[in-house]
């Protein structure tokens, strides 16, 4: 039978812990250093923009934009539906360590849109090979067919959202939103 003083038993703990810490370290980098394969960066826009492309994985998101306060919109699908309509879906995501405001530009400018208030009717597709830009759908009442009401987000907190578009002639459009770059994406549908 070993009998072990409390010391012997803290530096064998210690150890314990450095080594499980060290092959979760270990693990962690290798994911990231796939996910990092995979990223593609822009140089244009804001300081914190990066944009992540779709490379051919399964379930892998079309895009990921960052904007300003830690923002992150990843676009999950976009599919055309029977009546011409393409939908956009996504989490609009608060990477910051504080609670954050979205910004009232995600809205747009036009004044039938700023009287609804907060909501993602601000973003465009762009059609480059027919050289169109499509705006985000409004109802009859002048409500723009997307996410509303996002005011704020809490550290880490994410937000479903979506945008209603017409369906553009191409397969691949540009995507934008104010304060974020411009993602290409890939219409399914």
């Amino acid at each position: 039978m070993n009998t072990w003083t409390i010391a012997q038993l803290g530096r064998r703990l210690a150890a314990l812990t450095i080594t499980t810490g060290l092959t979760l370290g270990v693990a962690g980098c290798s994911v990231a250093g796939r996910e990092h394969d995979r990223a593609v960066t822009v140089g244009a826009g804001s300081d914190s923009s990066t944009l992540r492309a779709q490379q051919g994985r399964a379930g892998a998101p079309l895009a990921e934009l960052h904007g300003q306060s830690g923002l992150a919109l990843t676009i999950t699908s976009a599919e055309r539906d029977p009546a011409g309509y393409l939908t956009v879906r996504g989490n609009l995501k608060n990477d910051a360590f504080v609670t954050t405001v979205v910004p009232a530009q995600l809205r747009g400018g036009e004044l039938e849109v700023l009287r609804t208030g907060p909501s993602l009717a601000g973003a465009t597709l762009v059609d480059f090979a027919h050289k169109k830009r499509y705006y985000v759908l409004r109802d009859t009442s002048g409500h723009p067919l997307t996410t509303t009401g996002l005011s704020t987000l809490k550290a880490g907190e994410s937000a479903r959202v979506f945008m209603q578009f017409p369906s553009p002639s191409s397969s691949t459009v540009g995507f934008q939103l104010p304060l974020f770059d411009t993602a290409t994406i890939t219409i399914t549908g």
